[in-house]
């Protein structure tokens, strides 16, 4: 019986062995389609459990039917909301926020940047908790930054756990955050672009197909858990004719400016406040919400109740401009001074009344119909979210979902490129996540030639035609290495001390055997070799892991390495440690070049 569990235990050890070398190549696109649909399952049961316990929290302590009903609380009650809430997540930072500077997508694109995708089970709680917190006590956050956290997180564990290679693991944590997006709004389509135009920034097929399936699997167990109810109700909107073109330009533009004020507020607000503790940020940030939500209690939680009254036309044009600006206060506040929670939801809030009151303005000035308010309110929400975001394409494809009406597309385009170019090239401005790095002392840049080598694991390049030896061999030996090795190419040197220290390619040992005989001066048989000495071109070793990708191993060759031994992640420091094969900086270029 124990042999037999050694056998399976070996086979199984074997088995994945073999897959994480086929998940290191960036054509594996079978194995990844499926690892994305499992994380698509596993992200969108997260995501579930998060709204259940948020909506249910809710229900139980807000009055009336509507999750969002805050204003239906007594003033006492909106006041004390944000303070509870506040104290609980200052207790929670006090205890356990030691070295996260930001959480939500924001996070996620900083570990996809630096550190290959590797998210932990504590920022993972940090996030469920405080979000969960933030958002029942009232707080102006959305819940969408924490999906795309929570599922980027699930990617990114289920991976880890499986010791996969860390381009793997890049395409897993994408694939959880397309599921975030997917089970938050019931726009599949919304989450794939999402993924891949902010949290991957590449459009390739090997990660196109895992993403998109991880989106499917996630609102397909939304619909089937939560039921199939929209975020919003938008009512049968359309453009109607040619004449409404100037004022879509001019929502364009405004909605790029309000964009670019939004993104400098929430960056002013982190910026000036980094030299006080997380705990003392988000008590000060619970005090000023109580305060705004005495006199605008509809900014307080999530807010889609409010969007959606002013797609229907609900509020006046005075209620919608009072609260464009008091949410955007609100929510600079909340996550400017650390609250954790989501950009994304706000966005659409104040894009929606910005956009209302661009219509209320446009029925008195050319003869719009006030019923058609809702269209310019919905505009505005796409515009929003696609100039504070700098996310365009997704954008677009969420105003397209949640409509299903395909005369949405053509004003919706202008409106979210005209935003989008007055916020990044008039106002200078990037998107809020980058915004809120930069404000957190953490930077942070793209480089194509770095996104090609991420997506490509060591594994997939490496040479095994190697062989270790001590530095000192016999010149019969050398002989029989040339003669009898046919597959090896490299020859691994350990020093006098036996620790691996150079890489010599059996191209410089023949080389030399052929000089000394050409040179008729032939060593004895027994004669010693000492491989560190001879003259030859050898190439300083260090390790990496099997796990790395060629970003990694580009950077060990700019820093410290010529040639690179690759071992499992385990046994870095371990010089008995089983070695895979070798990678010099030649195999990184053709890699890319390819």
């Amino acid at each position: 019986m124990q042999k037999l569990s050694v056998l399976t235990h070996n086979k199984i050890r074997h088995w994945m062995e073999a897959l994480r070398f086929r998940l290191a190549r960036p054509d594996a696109l079978l194995l990844l389609a499926l690892l994305g649909l499992l994380t698509g399952f596993l992200a969108g049961g997260v995501i579930v459990l998060f709204r259940f316990v948020v909506e249910n929290f809710q229900d139980y302590l807000l009055p009336g039917n509507d999750p969002d009903n805050y204003e239906a609380l007594s003033t006492g009650l909106r006041f004390l909301f944000p303070i509870v809430a506040s104290l609980l997540l200052a207790f929670m930072f006090y205890k356990s926020a030691k070295g996260i500077r930001v959480l939500g997508v924001a996070r996620v694109m900083e570990r996809m940047a630096y550190h290959q995708g590797y998210l932990t089970l504590r920022e993972f709680f940090l996030q469920f908790i405080g979000s969960a917190i933030a958002i029942i006590g009232g707080h102006s956050v959305g819940r969408e930054g924490p999906h795309v956290h929570l599922g980027a997180s699930a990617g990114s564990l289920f991976a880890q756990s499986l010791k996969l290679p860390n381009n793997s693991i890049r395409t897993l944590v994408a694939s959880g955050a397309a599921a975030g997006i997917s089970a938050s709004f019931n726009t599949p389509l919304a989450g794939v672009i999402f993924a891949l135009e902010v949290i991957m920034m590449e459009y390739t097929l090997s990660s196109f197909v895992p993403v998109m399936l991880a989106s499917v699997a996630a609102n397909a167990l939304s619909i089937a858990i939560l039921g199939n109810q929209p975020a919003f109700v938008i009512p049968d909107l359309s453009f109607i004719s040619f004449a409404e073109l100037p004022v879509i330009l001019v929502l364009g533009v405004l909605v790029g400016a309000i964009a670019a004020f939004f993104n400098h507020t929430l960056e002013f607000i982190s910026a000036r406040t980094q030299f006080l503790e997380i705990w003392w940020r988000v008590i000060v940030a619970g005090i000023i919400i109580a305060l705004i939500g005495l006199f605008y209690p509809e900014v307080l939680g999530i807010g889609y109740d409010s969007v959606n009254k002013a797609l229907l036309g609900q509020f006046s044009i005075t209620v919608l401009l009072g609260l464009t600006f008091a949410k955007l206060l609100a929510t600079s506040i909340s996550i400017g001074l650390g609250v954790p929670g989501g950009m994304i939801g706000p966005a659409f809030f104040i894009g929606a009344t910005l956009g209302g009151t661009i219509g209320y303005i446009a029925s008195y000035l050319f003869d719009v119909d006030p019923s058609h308010i809702g269209f310019y309110a919905l505009l505005g929400m796409g515009a929003m979210v696609g100039a504070s975001l700098q996310a365009p394409l997704a954008a677009l494809v969420a105003v397209m979902e949640l409509t299903y009406n395909p005369s949405i597309i053509m004003p919706g385009m202008l409106t979210i490129v005209i935003a989008q170019l007055t916020a990044s090239e008039v106002f200078n401005k990037q998107s809020l996540f980058v915004s809120m790095l930069r404000s957190n002392g953490l930077d942070y840049d793209t480089n194509p030639v770095m996104q090609v080598l991420r997506g490509i694991g060591v594994a997939s390049i490496l040479s095994d035609k190697i062989v270790r030896l001590d530095k000192d061999i016999s010149s019969e030996e050398a002989v029989n290495l040339i003669t009898d090795n046919k597959d090896v190419d490299w020859i691994l040197l350990n020093n006098k001390d036996k620790q691996l220290s150079m890489l010599l390619p059996i191209t410089e040992l023949a080389k030399f055997l052929q000089t000394n005989e050409e040179s008729e001066d032939d060593p004895p048989l027994n004669e010693t070799i000492d491989l560190l000495e001879i003259p030859a071109k050898r190439l300083q070793l260090s390790p990496i892991s099997l796990q790395a990708n060629l970003q990694q191993a580009h950077e060990k060759f700019e820093h410290e390495a010529e040639a690179l031994y690759v071992v499992f992640n385990e046994e870095l420091d371990d010089e008995n440690a089983r070695i895979y094969g070798v990678i010099t900086e030649n195999m990184v270029e053709k890699a890319y070049k390819k």
